[in-house]
C-alpha cells in the first residue's frame, strides 16, 4: 500500500499518531494536490458532515471527506488564512481556522497532530508581514495608542495572533 503513495503523503502519513476514520482519505489524497504542490502534514478530524482527512499542504489546508455515499473536500489557501486557532482538554481537539471572513472548525483531532498542524500554520502567518497601512499625510499623525487600538481589536477578534500583534506593536513603537 505505501508503494502506492507519493513520498510526501507517505512521509506525511508516517508523522501522523492517529488514522483512524482517515484511511480512504489518505489513499486517495493523491488525486488532490494541484500541480507541484507538497502535502507536509496530516491529521484526521471531523469538519461538518463526517471523518475524513485535514492535510496541510505548502500552498493551503485542505479537509477531505471521501466515504461511500459521499464526497466533500473545502480548501484553505495559505494566504486567505487570517487566523488559527487550536484548543484541547482531556478530549480531541478543536482547529478552527478564519479565512477571508469565514469560520471553519474541524474537531475530534488529535491533540499532537491537531497542535503541529495549527503551530505550522501559526509559523507562516506571523513570518507573512503584516499589511502596514500608511498615515495619510494632510492629517494629523495618530498618537501611538490610537494606532495599537485596531492591531488590537483585530487580536481580540482571532483574526490576527498575539505574537503578530506583538510585532505590530514593537514597530509602532520604535517610530516613535
Amino acid at each position: 500500500m505505501a508503494d502506492d503513495l507519493r513520498p510526501d503523503i507517505q512521509a506525511a502519513k508516517d508523522r501522523m499518531r492517529t488514522r483512524m476514520g482517515a484511511g480512504r482519505e489518505i489513499k486517495r489524497l493523491v488525486e488532490y494536490p494541484r500541480e507541484g504542490e507538497r502535502v507536509e502534514l496530516m491529521a484526521a478530524g471531523t469538519y461538518g458532515p463526517g471523518q475524513g482527512l485535514v492535510v496541510l499542504s505548502d500552498r493551503r489546508l485542505l479537509f477531505l471527506k471521501d466515504g461511500i455515499g459521499r464526497q466533500a473536500s473545502e480548501d484553505f489557501p495559505l494566504e486567505k488564512i487570517s487566523s488559527i486557532q487550536w484548543s484541547a482538554g482531556l478530549t480531541p481537539g478543536s482547529l478552527t481556522v478564519f479565512a477571508s471572513g469565514n469560520k471553519a472548525e474541524i474537531k475530534n483531532m488529535n491533540k499532537k497532530d491537531g497542535r503541529q498542524i495549527a503551530d505550522t500554520v501559526r509559523d507562516r502567518l506571523s513570518s507573512s508581514p503584516m499589511p502596514v497601512t500608511q498615515p495619510n499625510p494632510a492629517s494629523a499623525e495618530p498618537d501611538v495608542f490610537e494606532r495599537l487600538r485596531e492591531p488590537g481589536e483585530l487580536r481580540d477578534a482571532g483574526i490576527v495572533t498575539t505574537d503578530e500583534f506583538e510585532a505590530k506593536k514593537r514597530e509602532l513603537l520604535a517610530r516613535l
